[in-house]
């Protein structure tokens, strides 16, 4: 360890350990040792302090106040470390104040105030400095010296020899002093830096002080130039404009500016508007002559005028009035579809007995992949009218409908006026796509702004915040298009009809892909002209073991893959003969089937039911598996089953508890075992009611030990009297049992009305099963042996259920 001394002048000898001194306070500033400051000293005890201290030894105790704005200070307003200091020179000024230069010497603590009614004394004690070892200090010390020097650099007021005398200190502590009486650091960071006895830690906090003022002193030159520069910007283009102006008028050229507000006067004039429209234009123009062409508000008045005049504000498209050309276009375009179909020749058939009559608004909900986007196309296409889509998903926004005001920098009008810019006619189809996927945020809900626009009582005086003006939509057909209904908000489904475009079955997608996806393919991959053809096996074969879906997205790829593969084989072996693709060639193509042909199991299983449940994609067959166990009665359900499916679970408990005597189930099974529902593919969230009956089946059937017709699926939500109420997406659930390969579907009878919606041909290929009551479902569902019953004969229940009759009073 190297202790370094402190170097004092002859008369200045170390201070014994306790020792009295007068006090003079200071006021925003802090005197560190070996630091020559002045001093304007007014207060009348601080100038006997110094007349003291000039009588003496010229000795004083320099301790800065907490409170610059305190004229009286008292101890506890006084620092309790300061600096023992020589006066070195003293001068009386003509206003009664005297002018001190003093020089700080070294660090002293007060340990009590002397009594002394001319000025304030003290009573001092040295301070010790702790050791520091020599790597420390040099490296400190040349870490304090090198940023020094870089904020020498940056503020030129620090001179080359002040660097260098502050280079040449060894002693830390000195140096830490001498370094810091450089810098304009807040007062309580100085007071500090006194207080750190440490020369270690006194250089160290020195070293974040100085950084951060290298830190502030480049951020404050950043910004003064960037304020300079954006002067002098804007006075050359000032300066320039100008210019230009004068030579202008020395050549006698008229400025352009004029030509082009003649221009646009013409434009105003000839352009068709409402009333309200042709008003505003006319009282912007005005304001555009008074302003200067080179100012902002200029380029902001002309803008909005351009976009007023821009706007199709009376022309139209010319509707196509035959309803039998219209039907073909819809026909020839889509395979199926056939209530949008009706609807919109419906729409066609009021539009040429009524000359006006106000856009409807559609909204087409399906599944992905069933052709709702582009049957809005078709649907321009059979009426005459232009097409404008607008995505709606992710907009989160209300600006995005209703444009920014003018206020705003950069404003302009909603998607919807710029859509009706783009179309140049105000009777277009326009399609909202994705309206179920819009979100809200803190800029507003787009949803609510689309309130106006779809409503057809409304939407004649649309008001845009940019435009600020009413513009008439009414004209407009609207066809916004959805996966889920749940998720577009109640007031806007209020205002639209909906019309549900359920998934394909086999023989429609059969049909699709013969009529329209094949040759679109062929002709996108370049075997046009090349005798391609594909086999009814084919197409069926890539519909049921190559997609499992309820539109034709995939199947469309699938086919896409196959014309790849046999354009690669053409340009390989520049074969030009009948390429036909069979279902065995799909395999070699697309390799192995990811789906079976049917998914139900393979043989008729105890406690296996096969139910069906709607998800956004269509419809899907779900298993439900039950284990009885030796336990003490607990119901154990796995699968990531929501909160809905569990409650359809404990009421199917509760109504098997009910009928036990009767299905011939031993009592107090719910006490002797431990009952386990588990549904497969537990990664995935399922909820809803529907399954009640599936899963009281899979119960009954795993404590009776009897099995399940494989070939059996069931939907139906189950009440604990055994009542089975009416569930939704009956179309998507047969679709689905039918991919599947069910023979027999049990639904609910309340559900009767909807099985007008599900396609003849698929009705021909399953047996639709109605029941009222949980009796009725387990019937047909259980397989019994040869002289085995389900029920007993005599029914001894608990008096829960009556006795089923052919005809049942609801229970309420």
């Amino acid at each position: 360890m190297i202790n370094f001394p402190k170097i004092f002048k002859e008369d200045d000898k170390p201070a014994p350990p306790k020792f009295a001194l007068p006090l003079l306070p200071l006021r925003d500033i802090v005197v560190f040792p070996h630091m020559v400051a002045p001093l304007f000293v007014g207060r009348t005890k601080s100038v006997h302090a110094l007349a003291d201290a000039m009588n003496k030894d010229k000795k004083v105790f320099l301790a800065t106040q907490k409170k610059i704005e305190v004229d009286n200070p008292r101890v506890k307003d006084i620092c309790t470390i300061g600096t023992v200091g020589n006066v070195l020179q003293l001068l009386r000024l003509p206003d009664g104040t005297v002018k001190a230069l003093v020089e700080g010497i070294y660090r002293a603590r007060i340990i009590r105030y002397l009594k002394n009614e001319d000025f304030l004394q003290v009573e001092l004690e040295s301070v010790v400095e702790p050791e520091i070892s020599a790597a420390e200090s040099v490296a400190l010390s040349r870490a304090v010296i090198e940023s020094f020097e870089k904020y020498a650099t940056l503020n030129k007021n620090i001179s080359k020899s002040l660097l260098s005398n502050a280079a040449a200190i060894s002693n830390p502590s000195q140096l830490a002093d001498t370094v810091a009486t450089h810098f304009s650091f807040k007062i309580k960071d100085k007071q500090r830096l006194l207080e750190i006895m440490s020369p270690a830690k006194r250089l160290a906090f020195l070293l974040d002080l100085i950084k951060m003022e290298i830190d502030v002193f480049k951020m404050d030159q950043k910004i003064k130039g960037r304020v300079k520069n954006q002067m002098e910007k804007t006075q050359k283009s000032y300066y320039l404009n100008e210019q230009m102006r004068a030579i202008k008028k020395e050549m006698g050229v008229e400025e352009s500016s004029g030509e082009e507000l003649k221009e646009l006067e013409k434009q105003i004039k000839r352009k068709r508007m409402s009333k309200e429209g042709a008003g505003k234009v006319r009282q912007e123009f005005k304001k555009l002559k008074m302003m200067t062409p080179m100012s902002a508000e200029a380029t902001v008045v002309r803008n909005y005028i351009e976009w007023l005049i821009s706007l199709p504000w009376f022309k139209r498209s010319k509707v196509l009035a035959n309803i039998e050309e219209a039907e073909k276009i819809l026909n020839e375009d889509h395979y199926g579809l056939e209530k949008p179909k009706e609807r919109i020749l419906e729409y066609l058939a009021v539009q040429v007995l009524v000359k006006k009559i106000r856009g409807p608004i559609l909204c087409f909900v399906g599944p992905p992949g069933v052709g709702k986007t582009s049957l809005a196309k078709s649907v321009a296409r059979a009426t005459g009218r232009k097409f404008i889509r607008l995505s709606l998903g992710g907009v989160r926004d209300e600006a995005e409908i209703r444009g920014h005001r003018r206020t705003y920098i950069g404003a302009m009008p909603g998607k919807i006026i710029q859509s009706l810019k783009k179309a140049g006619v105000n009777n277009p189809v326009f399609c909202l796509d994705e309206v179920d996927k819009m979100s809200m945020d803190f800029r507003g809900d787009p949803s609510a702004a689309l309130l106006e626009v779809l409503d057809p009582e409304q939407n004649y005086s649309f008001n845009d915040h940019y435009l600020d003006i009413d513009y008439d939509l009414s004209d407009i057909l609207f066809i916004t298009t959805a996966n889920t209904l749940p998720e577009i908000p109640l007031p806007l489904q209020d205002r639209m009809e909906i019309i549900r475009l359920a998934g394909y079955t086999e023989y429609e997608k059969y049909n699709i892909a013969r009529q329209f996806l094949v040759a679109k393919q062929i002709k996108a991959n370049g075997l046009e002209g090349k005798d391609v053809r594909f086999s009814k096996n084919a197409i069926l074969t890539i519909v049921n073991r190559y997609t499992r879906e309820s539109g034709v997205r995939n199947l469309e790829r699938e086919i896409s893959s196959i014309c790849r593969k046999i354009a690669r084989e053409v340009v390989k072996s520049k074969t030009v003969g009948r390429l036909n693709v069979t279902s065995k060639s799909v395999n070699k193509f697309l390799g192995s089937p990811p789906f079976k042909v049917s998914q139900i199991d393979d043989k008729d299983q105890v406690g296996l039911v096969t139910g069906l449940a709607w998800t956004q994609v269509g419809g899907e067959l779900l298993c439900i598996e039950t284990l009885i166990m030796p336990g003490k009665g607990e119901l154990i359900m796995t699968g990531k089953l929501g909160d809905v499916m569990k409650e359809s679970a404990q009421a199917a408990v509760s109504y098997i508890r009910s009928r036990a005597n009767r299905l011939m189930i031993e009592d107090k099974f719910y006490k002797k075992y431990d009952i386990h529902i588990h549904v497969p593919e537990g990664a995935i969230p399922k909820d809803g009611p529907s399954a009640g009956i599936t899963i009281c089946t899979s119960v009954v059937s795993a404590l009776t030990k009897k099995p399940v017709h494989r070939d059996i699926a069931m939907t139906g939500e189950i009440t604990l009297r055994g009542r089975i109420l009416p569930i939704g997406g009956l179309k998507e659930k047969i679709l689905a049992a039918h991919r599947g390969g069910i023979k027999k579907v049990i639904i609910p009878k309340e559900n009767e009305k909807d099985i007008k919606d599900i396609p003849p041909s698929i009705l021909k290929q399953i047996d639709i099963v109605l029941v009222e009551h949980m009796d009725d479902v387990l019937s047909p569902a259980l397989i019994l042996t040869e002289g085995d019953t389900l029920f007993k004969k005599e029914d001894i229940s608990y008096g829960i259920m009556p006795e089923k009759t052919e005809h049942r009073t609801p229970l309420i």
